[in-house]
This record gives C-alpha cells, sequence and structure tokens, in this order.
C-alpha cells in the first residue's frame, strides 16, 4: 500500500521530533569532547554522508586539538578516536565496554549483512561464530593453505604476462577470489566469469558502500526506511533492493555446492567441508550449518577484498616509486636469486621486502574508517563524557598518517620501518598492522591469510616483472592520479599499468611455473 502524503509528512516530522530529543538530552548529560557544532539537529550529517569521512574527522582533530572528537548527527553521537593511544585505552584496555557494533539500518537491516561475524553485536552469536573462524584461521593453522596460495600466484603471474594495460584488476580479483573459494569451500574457480566470484564482488561492493556508519540519513532518521522507493531522497532503499539478494545468497551459493559434494563423495578438503563432517548425524544441524555458512562467508568478505586493496596499493606504490621497486627486487635478487620463485622460507631474510609490506598497509590503508564499535554503557576518558550506545570509530588514516610516529607520513618510504644500516626491522616504531585490520576483540580474524596473500603476491610479482606506467602516443608515460574510492573499504581507482618480464630469467619462470600444490 503506498504511502499518503500526510503518513509522509507525520513520518519526517516524527523523525525531526526524536533527533532535536535527542540533541537535547545529549547536552544533558554531560561534557563532550569537543567537536563541529554543524546544523541545528542534523549535526554535521550532510557533511558526513559526502564520503572521505577518515579526512574530514582527521582535521577537525587538528583543529580542536584533540585526538577524541564528538560528532553529532540528528541526536545521535559519534565519538572518533584519533590516535593508537586513544585506542588502546578504549577499544583493548576497555574492551568490556567497547566490543559490541552499531547496528546500521542501511548495512544491516536493508542491504542484509547481519549475518556476518564481523558485523555481528557483541553477545554469544558472536562468540560461537568467532570461535569457529578462529579454529580455521589462526596464526597456527594458515601455514597449511599456503601451498594453495602460492598455486594461485603462480596463476596469476602467469595470466599477467597477456595481459592489457587496463584489465589487471579483473585478475587481481580473480586471484584473491580463487584463493579464499579454494580454501574456504575447496571449489575451483573459472578463469573467466565465475559466478561465485562475480556474486562476492556485488556483495562487497555494497558493503563497501555502506558500510561506514552515517554514510546514509536513514542511518540516523531509521523511519525513512519506511519511505516509497519514489521519494525524494528514498534512492538508498532502490540500492538496498538491488544489493540485498546478493549479499543473502553470497554464501549460501558455494556453501551449498560443498553439501552437495559431500553427499555425492566428491568434495575436496576445505574449511566447509571439515566442519560439515564433522556435525554429528544424529541431531538436527540446521543451527550449526548456519553457523558454518556464515563463518565461511565472513571468511570471504573478510579476506578477499582486503587483499584486493592492498595489491591495488603496492602496484600504485610500485609506479610511483621506482626506485622503491628496484630496492626491493635487488633484495630478492641478493636473498632468492633468479632461478626460482621466493618462498615463504625466505621472509626472515627480506627485511627491506618486510618494511615494503609495512608501509603499503600503512601510507593506503584498507579500511580508513575501522568498523564502527558501540560503546555499551557511559564511560568517562579524559574527562570527557562519552553516553552509553554512542558509536565510537577509529580513524585509522589518522593513526597511521600521525606526522609524530611517521614524519613526512604521505610519502612512501618503506625505510621508515628499517634501522639505519637497513639490516633489521626497527622495534622502536608502531606496527602499521595493529591499526589496519580493526581494533581490540572485533579485530579482522582473517588478517593472518590475507597477510600471506599479500606477502607472496607481491614477492611473485617483483620477482618477475617491472611494474610501469605505460607509454602514450607521444613516448610520455601515462602517470595514475593516485585517487580512491570512498566507503568502508577503500581501493585506488582503476589506472593502467604494464608489467615486463624483467629479464631472461624471469621469463624462463614465466614459462616454466608449476601447477602442482
Amino acid at each position: 500500500m503506498a504511502l499518503g502524503n500526510g503518513v509522509l509528512a507525520v513520518l519526517f516530522l516524527v523523525s525531526v521530533a526524536i533527533a532535536a530529543y535527542g540533541v537535547k538530552q545529549g547536552r544533558k548529560a554531560g561534557k563532550l569532547p569537543p567537536g563541529p557544532s554543524g546544523l541545528p539537529i542534523a549535526g554535521m550529517a550532510f557533511e558526513n554522508a559526502k564520503g572521505y569521512q577518515w579526512l574530514n574527522y582527521e582535521k577537525w582533530g587538528k583543529q580542536y586539538g584533540s585526538d577524541i572528537l564528538h560528532v553529532h548527527m540528528f541526536g545521535k553521537p559519534m565519538i572518533v578516536l584519533n590516535s593508537m593511544q586513544a585506542v588502546n585505552d578504549l577499544f583493548e584496555k576497555r574492551s568490556n565496554l567497547y566490543s559490541d557494533r552499531e547496528q546500521q539500518t542501511m548495512f544491516h537491516k536493508l542491504v542484509g549483512w547481519d549475518w556476518n561475524l564481523a558485523f555481528m553485536p557483541y553477545g554469544d552469536r558472536w562468540k560461537e561464530h568467532r570461535r569457529m573462524f578462529h579454529q580455521h584461521f589462526q596464526p597456527s593453522v594458515v601455514p597449511k593453505y599456503r601451498a594453495k596460495l602460492a598455486l594461485e600466484t603462480r596463476k596469476f603471474i602467469g595470466r599477467l604476462r597477456h595481459t592489457a594495460t587496463d584489465d589487471w584488476l579483473r585478475h587481481v580479483r580473480h586471484l584473491t577470489g580463487a584463493i579464499i573459494i579454494g580454501v574456504t569451500y575447496g571449489l575451483d574457480v573459472q578463469q573467466e566469469n565465475d559466478p561465485n566470484v562475480l556474486l562476492a564482488e556485488k556483495a562487497i561492493f555494497s558493503m563497501a558502500m555502506t558500510g561506514v556508519a552515517g554514510t546514509y540519513l536513514v542511518d540516523w532518521l531509521p523511519q525513512m526506511q519506511f519511505l516509497p522507493e519514489w521519494f525524494p531522497g528514498a534512492k538508498f532503499l532502490r540500492e538496498a533492493r538491488e544489493w540485498r539478494p546478493a549479499v543473502e545468497t553470497m554464501s549460501k551459493v558455494p556453501f551449498d555446492d560443498v553439501k552437495a559434494q559431500l553427499a555425492a563423495g566428491k568434495a575436496k578438503p576445505s574449511v566447509v567441508s571439515t566442519l560439515l563432517t564433522g556435525l554429528d548425524d544424529t541431531k538436527d544441524n540446521t543451527l550449526q550449518e548456519l553457523v558454518i555458512q556464515n563463518t565461511a562467508g565472513t571468511a570471504y568478505t573478510g579476506g578477499a577484498d582486503t587483499t584486493v586493496s592492498a595489491l591495488g596499493t603496492f602496484i600504485l606504490a610500485m609506479v610511483q616509486n621506482p626506485e622503491v621497486q628496484q630496492k626491493a627486487q635487488a633484495e630478492l635478487d641478493r636473498v632468492v636469486g633468479n632461478q626460482r620463485l621466493p618462498d615463504y622460507d625466505d621472509q626472515a631474510n627480506l627485511p627491506y621486502f618486510a618494511a615494503l609490506m609495512k608501509e603499503v598497509l600503512r601510507w593506503r590503508p584498507v579500511t580508513p574508517l575501522a568498523a564502527s564499535h558501540k560503546v555499551m554503557e557511559d564511560d568517562e576518558y579524559k574527562g570527557y563524557h562519552i553516553p552509553g550506545g554512542a558509536i565510537v570509530m577509529g580513524n585509522v588514516w589518522a593513526i597511521l598518517h600521525d606526522e609524530k610516529v611517521f614524519p613526512d607520513h604521505d610519502k612512501f618510504d618503506p625505510t621508515r620501518f628499517l634501522t639505519a644500516d637497513g639490516k633489521e626491522l626497527r622495534k622502536d616504531i608502531m606496527e602499521p598492522e595493529i591499526a589496519a585490520f580493526g581494533f581490540g576483540r572485533r579485530k579482522c580474524p582473517g588478517r593472518y591469510l590475507a597477510m600471506d596473500s599479500l606477502w607472496i603476491a607481491m614477492a611473485y610479482l617483483l620477482q618477475c616483472y617491472n611494474i610501469k606506467a605505460p607509454i602514450d602516443q607521444y613516448g610520455n608515460p601515462i602517470e595514475p592520479d593516485g585517487k580512491y574510492t570512498t566507503g568502508l573499504l577503500s581501493y585506488p581507482l582503476p589506472f593502467p599499468v604494464n608489467f615486463e618480464p624483467r629479464s631472461p630469467e624471469a621469463i624462463y619462470l614465466l614459462e616454466h611455473l608449476s601447477m602442482d600444490e
């Protein structure tokens, strides 16, 4: 039934009244952290909806001289933490209060991401899913997947040799999809237009677009979800209708494939097949199977596009910083030689390469704003009141671009992580991994697999290729502009790249790639 204009007006007035009441109550609560006041009632909601929020939060932090900010939007308080100290004090030391997730109207309810472990509210359901995930992706287990990672990466570097300059990103997405789908489900991925990869890409795009708290006004004015799709400003409803089917089915389709293969005795070893085989057939396993399905889907969302973004940043940095590329290649030549591909056993002997990977994670973080936390009750910090139920966000960008910790922070410089002689990693500087994968109990549980995937891809690429900007018809390099998307996950905008085999030995390696695990 269509809503009449009178009902729509009432909905709007109710939303504004609730927001105004929230603003009034917030003023009574106590001394909030400093921050911009914005518009009456709306606060900074419209500014926040423009995207790239992490840059605004960093700017406001400097403007107010505070590493903790209060940003209100339609009466809902948001607290932003711009320093590692503040993040550590609240998300780590007070994790009993700060481990919940805000359940956003657009992201969780309308688009349907409530099944994903990373975004579940804190509680028994989250703990059950986390326990299962940890069993198969903890540091002691991830090395058993390295053979699969290496195999898919060999296929990847082989395909790059014959790809067009503007088509490389498709191969990066295929690589990460093949790794996660292979490890998690034991399924093979088609070389072109694999249905599971395409389905997941559409779903993850919606995550990137809707995952930052406050991007959509409906998160602050939830009554807007009852508007008809044709109503001005209700584009979000049409987007949710488009995205939700992919979000709901991305974990179900491959899970059902594995179940069918198990029943036929054809399933390959995988996380899902192991978990399903371990169920007690004499019991009703409906709920437990749903936990397995959700956990497997979380592995894809947590690992695939994290690696896509980081690998895209690595390739961009190599194009823009050829001297860094040459140093990393010289170290590979010295340690590995030119007769074989690097191996995980080489990691300890490649300090510059390790520093390079850290700089990739620091320079352009995958999630510039970590997924929002929610404080479960009133708290006090540095003399400021933090209202119970407030959204609390760690500004990863500001933390990893803190001039006091990382001088000349916008320069891509791996040597900042090395001792003066370049032989060892420094122990007196912040590890970017501490911030790049989230905070506290809500840290990304798939970070170990993501790190292994990124390392082997970077190593194989630099061993075999010079990564360069292509040349235009006038003989000038086509330099990338270095711009990134906004959203929960941030990617470099597409740019052309040439992958040139760097030596006769590299050509030999590319022509004789082993396709055995």
